[in-house]
């Protein structure tokens, strides 16, 4: 399984190529499928041929009752030359050769070319097969900060892909600068980010409704190193890993996230002592959470997988976090920024309050 430790160093060798296995993606757009009806879908992380983000909407595109669908490919994407078989014969096949240019897929609609009564993956084949003006070349690398791949962005309603993990900060940033509905995956630690947890607390970013434990396995490239703790090989010998603490990260509400945590255990100073460094009570398990009090408690950042927005409010972070994220539980006098308690170190903690008594 791959640890944080091991995302990190994918981020600092740029190893980026996690590709999300179809029924992770279709397990989690159930939640959102009455929100897609006229909407414009941009991929913009996503070779079309490859990308499992483009085959479902691509297969959805009339049932969901999709405007239009969008997706964009990076230069150094693995799987790039495998389709300049499109491009057969023509100027723009001899200039992807030469100058490795990646491509943008637009689609308006889909049909059922085979008459086999659904819509399905040979469909989607023959319509990048034969209708050669939904794809085309893009003039520059096709990274989604480039200009005109954020002129795409201006131009779609909703992102949902898998953007590269050591450009998350970024790639978060853009969407919030661009006002734009998101569906994206990332890892649970991005909730610890200065730049993330600001929108946590603000309610302007949550976790998605489907991936609330254990890991998920992601299919990389040939080339890639299985050095990892879990990974496999299928029988068409395309190579997974298991990476684990991942999430969906959304800015789209669903009624889910909205279900109260039932709370039972009762308060007592014995079992819910203070930090010694901020004014707040420690709980150390979510389910632990007292339901009969009502000022600051310190949690692990797990709760977020249980936070309901009406049942609690986010009011700060450890110090650790970033400054200022306390909102001035934190004892300056204390020279150390992660939580304390009877002199020893927690690992980071998020504070909340109870909005309402449970009924």
């Amino acid at each position: 399984m791959v640890t944080n430790r091991d995302l990190n160093k994918a981020s600092v060798a740029k190893k980026d190529e996690f590709y999300t296995q179809l029924t992770d993606i279709e397990k989690e757009m159930k939640y959102y499928r009455d929100y897609f009806k006229g909407k414009t879908v941009l991929c913009n992380c996503d070779d079309p041929y490859e990308s499992n983000f483009f085959k479902y909407f691509a297969m959805n595109f009339n049932s969901l009752g999709l405007k239009k669908l969008i997706a964009t490919c990076y230069v150094t994407s693995p799987f790039m030359y495998t389709q300049l078989s499109l491009f057969e014969d023509s100027d723009e096949s001899s200039a992807g050769r030469a100058g490795a240019k990646p491509y943008k897929v637009e689609i308006t609609e889909v049909t059922d070319e085979n008459g086999d009564g659904r819509i399905d993956l040979a469909d989607v084949e023959y319509l990048l097969r034969n209708k050669k003006n939904t794809l085309s070349m893009l003039d520059g690398d096709g990274d989604f900060r480039s200009a005109e791949c954020i002129n795409l962005l201006k131009q779609c309603d909703v992102v949902v892909t898998n953007p590269p993990f050591s450009l998350f900060r970024e790639y978060i940033a853009q969407l919030m600068k661009y006002e734009k509905d998101f569906i994206i995956i990332g890892n649970q630690n991005a909730i610890t980010y200065k730049e993330i947890f600001p929108l946590f607390m603000q309610n302007k970013l949550w976790y998605g409704a489907s991936i609330h434990s254990h890991g998920r396995d992601f299919r990389v490239p040939d080339n890639y190193p299985l050095n990892a703790y879990e990974f496999r090989t299928d029988e068409n010998g395309y190579r997974y890993i298991n990476v684990k603490g991942v999430r969906w990260f959304t800015n789209i509400d669903y009624k889910e996230r909205h279900n109260p945590l039932i709370l039972y255990r009762n308060y007592t100073p014995e079992d819910y002592p203070k930090y010694d460094n901020y004014n707040a009570i420690e709980v150390g398990k979510t389910t632990d959470i007292p339901c009969d009090y009502f000022d600051v408690i310190g949690v692990p950042i797990s709760f977020i997988d249980k936070y309901s927005p009406d049942q609690f409010e986010i009011i700060g972070a450890t110090e650790s976090e970033g400054k200022g994220f306390s909102n001035g539980l934190w004892n300056k006098d204390s020279k150390v920024a992660q939580p304390l308690l009877n002199g020893k170190k927690l690992y980071k903690r998020i504070f909340i309050k109870r909005k309402q008594e449970q009924t």
